[in-house]
């Protein structure tokens, strides 16, 4: 009998290590997410989604196709964008050795926020921009415009274009993203209507 409760609570400690470590892992890149998604007005959560995607938080990862870092960027977007700033300095790093270069975490989230804003400017005002956005970081933007053109030149819905996705892996991807964004919009509106009730009641039991 007491081995077994011994046994018990060792299962329960491994239980909440193993629970407590991913929450770290998870969420160890948060404040870098939030500071590049507020710089390019991304939704962090998306991004955070893309990067829980892409690499699991594995900042080390390389593609099968030469992506590299978090968000997996390849070097030829990193080329684009250090162009796209004008510093000189960026560039050379950037031919001399783009790994290097793009395994640092936040200048990795720098530029897949970057790429990401491209495709927000370009669907912004269609509904559900979020998976035009996600499917042009995966497919390019070639591939997206040519998913979200309709034959009567309609606005198609988020479902609509997913359907339109005719690469097996690109779909899979775009709705793995977006059905996590969605869970983590939902996790987050819980909070804080349960903050709320808690202020609720605690101004009121302030009145008496």
């Amino acid at each position: 009998m007491k081995r077994l409760l011994v046994i018990l609570i060792l299962l329960v400690l491994v239980g909440a290590g193993a629970y407590f470590f991913n929450q770290y892992w998870i969420h160890r890149f948060d404040p870098l997410i939030a500071r590049q998604a507020g710089i390019y007005r991304i939704d962090p959560d998306l991004v955070w989604c893309v990067v829980y995607e892409e690499t699991y938080f594995r900042p080390w990862k390389v593609g099968n196709d030469g992506e590299i870092g978090l968000m997996q960027i390849t070097p030829a977007v990193g080329r684009m964008w250090a162009t796209e700033t004008g510093m000189r300095d960026f560039e050379r790093q950037m031919a001399q050795d783009p790994k290097k270069f793009l395994s640092d975490p936040e200048r990795n989230i720098q530029i897949g926020c970057w790429y990401l804003e491209k495709f927000y400017e370009q669907f912004r005002d269609m509904p559900g921009a979020e998976a035009r956005m996600v499917a042009g970081y995966n497919a390019g933007a070639s591939r997206a415009e040519e998913w979200n053109r309709s034959s009567d030149n309609r606005q198609l819905s988020a479902d609509e274009f997913i359907t339109r996705i005719d690469i097996p892996s690109t779909r899979a991807y775009v709705s793995s993203i977006l059905n996590r964004y969605r869970k983590l919009k939902a996790e987050r509106a819980r909070e804080q209507q349960q903050l709320q009730a808690n202020s609720n009641a605690n101004s009121a039991g302030g009145g008496h």
